[in-house]
C-alpha cells in the first residue's frame, strides 16, 4: 500500500534544505526550534532517510536530500498554482532559480541579455546555466533541468519544444589566413578543419554539401567546445565552421579571427527551447518561456 504524503512536510523539508538550519527554518515557519526538530523527525520517517546529519556544529543534507531538493521547488510552485486565482502570478515577487542547459558560447552570448531582462522583471529570481551533456539523459524528466536551449533534435515523445530562431553556418580563420578573399568550395578542402561536437562527430551538413559537389574536406581535429577550438584556430591554418548564432556570441570579443562565408547550400540550424510537460502550465515556467521567446523575437 502506498504511503500517504503529508504536503506540510514537503514545505518544511524545502525550508530546511534552503536554510540548512533547524533554527532558521523554525523562524521562517513561526515555530519553536523543538517543534521544528520534531517535524524533521517526521520528515525522516516519511522519506526513510536521515535527510540532514550533523557535521561538526552544522547540519548537512544527505545524498537523498540533495536529490529531493532538485524537485521540491517545482512541486511547491505547482501546488501553489493550484490555489492561486487566474492572473495572480507576479514575476516581481517570484523567488526561484531556473536551471537552463545550453552550450558554453550560447550561455556567454545570451545569458547576459536574458539576465538583464530577468533582473528587471523578476528581481528575486536567478538563472543557473549548466553545460550541454554528451549523452541523452533524463534531466528534463527528472527535474534536474527546467529548460534546454539548443539545436533541434529527437526528444523523448513527451518532451515539448518551441522554435526560437534559425541559424546558418559560417566559419572562422586566423588573421592573414591564405583562404581570405579566395573562399570557394574547392579552397575549403585545401585546409584542415576543426569539428566542434560534444559527441565527437566529424561529419555533418558541410560534408553533405561538399559531397554533392564531389569534394571531401579533412577534419583534422575534433573538440567538445568552441572556446578551445577558437584558441587553436588563432595559431594555425585550421578552418573552424560554426553556427552564425555562435559567431554573434564572440563578435564582441577582440580575437585575431576573421569570419568567412561558406559558399555552400547548407540547411538551417533550428534552435529550440524544450521542457517537460509537467511544467507546461506552471505560471513561472510559462513566464520564463515567454520571456525567452520575446527576447529572441526582439533580436530579429
Amino acid at each position: 500500500m502506498s504511503q500517504k504524503i503529508d504536503f506540510n512536510l514537503i514545505y518544511a523539508l524545502n525550508l530546511l534544505l534552503e536554510e540548512g538550519s533547524v533554527n532558521a527554518a523554525a523562524e521562517k515557519m513561526n515555530l519553536s526550534a523543538p517543534a521544528m526538530s520534531r517535524i524533521l523527525g517526521r520528515i525522516r520517517e516519511q522519506f526513510n532517510d536521515p535527510i540532514m546529519v550533523r557535521a561538526g556544529r552544522n547540519l548537512v543534507p544527505t545524498p537523498r536530500a540533495l536529490e529531493l531538493k532538485q524537485q521540491l521547488g517545482h512541486i511547491i510552485a505547482q501546488a501553489e498554482a493550484l490555489v492561486e486565482p487566474n492572473g495572480a502570478f507576479d514575476p516581481h515577487t517570484l523567488e526561484r532559480t531556473f536551471v537552463i542547459r545550453a552550450n558554453d558560447i550560447f550561455i556567454g552570448a545570451l545569458g547576459g541579455g536574458l539576465l538583464e531582462m530577468l533582473r528587471e522583471m523578476a528581481p528575486l529570481s536567478s538563472l543557473k546555466f549548466i553545460a550541454e551533456s554528451d549523452i541523452d539523459d533524463d534531466a528534463l524528466r527528472s527535474g534536474k533541468v527546467d529548460l534546454v536551449i539548443g539545436s533541434s533534435r529527437n526528444w523523448h515523445p513527451e518532451i515539448k519544444a518551441q522554435s526560437l530562431f534559425t541559424s546558418t553556418f559560417q566559419a572562422l580563420v586566423r588573421e592573414g589566413h591564405p583562404i581570405i578573399g579566395q573562399v570557394t568550395p574547392e579552397t575549403l578542402t585545401d585546409y584542415p578543419h576543426i569539428s566542434v561536437s560534444r559527441r565527437g562527430l566529424t561529419q555533418g551538413p558541410i560534408d553533405d554539401a561538399l559531397r554533392d559537389l564531389g569534394l571531401v574536406r579533412k577534419v583534422a581535429l575534433t573538440l567538445p567546445g568552441f572556446h578551445s577550438a577558437m584558441m587553436l584556430t588563432m595559431k594555425s591554418d585550421y578552418i573552424l565552421p560554426l553556427p552564425r548564432h555562435v559567431l554573434q556570441g564572440v563578435s564582441n570579443i577582440n580575437l585575431p579571427l576573421v569570419e568567412i562565408d561558406l559558399p555552400l547550400e547548407l540547411e538551417s540550424v533550428f534552435i529550440v527551447q524544450a521542457w517537460h510537460p509537467r511544467l507546461d502550465r506552471d505560471p513561472a515556467h510559462q513566464w520564463l518561456r515567454h520571456t525567452i521567446k520575446q527576447y529572441f523575437l526582439n533580436r530579429e
